[in-house]
């Protein structure tokens, strides 16, 4: 089966990182402006915990929700996803 590379293995966890990231970017935010640029040293680790950006955390969100519920078929050249219980007992092996 065929993953994003932005996806995670639980939801759970994706959303524990999306809450760490976003917390860690807020905070830095509020500080380098009660403390001055020294509190922006929060902001990468925030970066780190959304795995690069808020973009791709939220790309990854939604990857996460939609692993295996949709396939992609492929039928006399056109593709287009189908949910997964409907596609052909051949697509199913994610070849």
């Amino acid at each position: 089966m065929s993953t994003s590379p932005f996806a995670s293995k639980s939801l759970s966890s994706h959303l524990v990182r999306g809450i760490v990231g976003f917390g860690l970017l807020g905070s830095g935010l509020v500080l380098s402006a009660l403390v001055g640029p020294v509190g922006l040293v929060l902001a990468p680790f925030g970066l780190i915990a959304l795995r690069g950006c808020p973009g791709c955390w939220v790309v990854g969100l939604v990857a996460t929700l939609s692993n295996g519920r949709s396939r992609r078929v492929c039928v006399d050249g056109t593709c287009e996803l189908v949910p997964a219980d409907l596609a052909p007992a051949a697509d199913r092996t994610g070849a």
